[in-house]
């Protein structure tokens, strides 16, 4: 049984996969081939958007957005305290200040009260400049963006939307990744859409800051690769990657984002009697469910389930163990306001295999062995 069964998915898509990368090959244009733009204008117009400029990962995407708007030392950014820890680290990199506030117990994603106490908090000790708030489409659901973007916009900070595991998802009918000044997505090979390796997008409707990003990506050029007016950094989507992204968007479109689910639906099905919380989508949302992640009722029962169901050969994983504002990383360099939430889903989270070619007997078997942990 795999998490994510990337095998799987590579034996139904082999055809057309081989044909692509094999396409690639031949031509030897490996960076900067016609793929690239293929993709870009493929993308910004299913998520919505007027511009997607592609980079190495996801990582840089929302470090080009700081970058590009020109954060620095002094300037507050407020990241959800529940979440990977790149959203964080690029605010650090660029030497300005993370402030972390806590997330919804039913959604997981960001909760817009504990953002505006955030903000308030920064503004009442005076010491940091509050700029920008970033949201996370986390486990495929959206974020709640139109709380968020009021906040954002009673205080007037830029709005970032991290739609790195939530390429897919929908909130009343727009599209991750269509939410705030600017949004990234990651296309590490298990999110929604993944590649064979790392890539990254940044999305938005400002040509000027497309054509900025455009130049961060390549050494900060202007007119011309040689031409360096700004400092940049280097982080290309290679042409390979994006061969290999337009046929997985071609299965991705056509049936994966309703099979996985569909898988949902069955897991929902099958575990509805257990002593868990499962899952919730709000009314007018809609996942792209990069993970199935479940609320046990305490620390002690999440790991003995996880190692329990480890024995009986089913793979799980923890989303995520640790609050961003405890990493060491950040210690004595961040702020944050009370998150008791995110504590508690540190120490009782537990995601469950999930991916678009789950079958229906497996999820049950999954159901089984869990019912079996639980005694």
């Amino acid at each position: 049984m795999q998490f994510r069964d990337l095998q799987k998915q590579y034996e139904v898509l082999k055809p057309k996969m081989d044909a692509a990368m094999a396409e690639v090959a031949a031509s030897a244009r490996f960076i900067s081939g016609p793929q690239i733009k293929e993709l870009e204008d493929r993308l910004a117009a299913w998520v919505g958007r007027k511009h997607c400029v592609c980079c190495a990962n996801g990582t840089d995407a929302l470090q080009l957005c700081l970058m590009a708007w020109g954060i620095g030392p002094g300037d507050a950014v407020f990241v959800p305290d529940f979440t990977f820890f790149s959203t964080g680290e690029v605010v650090s990199a660029v030497g300005a200040t993370p402030v972390f506030y806590d997330v919804s117990p039913v959604t997981f994603n960001a909760d817009a009260e504990s953002l505006e106490s955030a903000v308030e908090l920064v503004k009442r000790e005076g010491k940091l400049t509050p700029r920008v708030v970033a949201d996370v489409d986390l486990f495929g659901l959206p974020a709640d963006h139109e709380a968020v973007a009021a906040v954002a916009k009673k205080h007037g900070l830029l709005f970032m939307e991290d739609a790195a595991q939530g390429f897919g998802g929908s909130l009343h009918g727009k599209r991750n990744g269509a939410f705030g000044d600017a949004a990234t997505t990651s296309f590490f090979p298990a999110k929604p859409l993944g590649c064979y390796g790392d890539g990254g997008a940044v999305f938005t409707d400002d040509d000027a800051m497309a054509a900025l990003f455009r130049s961060l990506c390549v050494h900060g050029k202007g007119t011309f690769k040689y031409d360096n007016v700004r400092i940049g950094m280097n982080s290309r989507l290679d042409t390979l990657q994006a061969a290999i992204l337009q046929v997985k968007m071609d299965a991705f479109e056509e049936y994966e984002l309703a099979d996985v689910n569909k898988a949902a639906q069955w897991y929902d099905e099958a575990l509805a009697d257990l002593p868990m919380i499962r899952p919730t989508v709000p009314e007018g949302w809609y996942s792209s469910w990069a993970q199935y992640t479940l609320r046990l009722r305490s620390r002690e029962e999440r790991d003995t389930v996880q190692a329990r169901l480890k024995e009986k050969g089913v793979p799980t994983m923890v989303y995520y163990p640790k609050p961003m504002h405890v990493q060491k990383a950040f210690e004595g360099g961040e702020r944050h306001v009370p998150c008791p939430v995110t504590e508690e889903l540190c120490g009782t989270v537990l995601s469950l295999p999930m991916h678009p070619y789950l079958h229906r007997e497996t999820v049950d078997a999954v159901a089984a062995a869990l019912r079996e942990a639980l005694g």
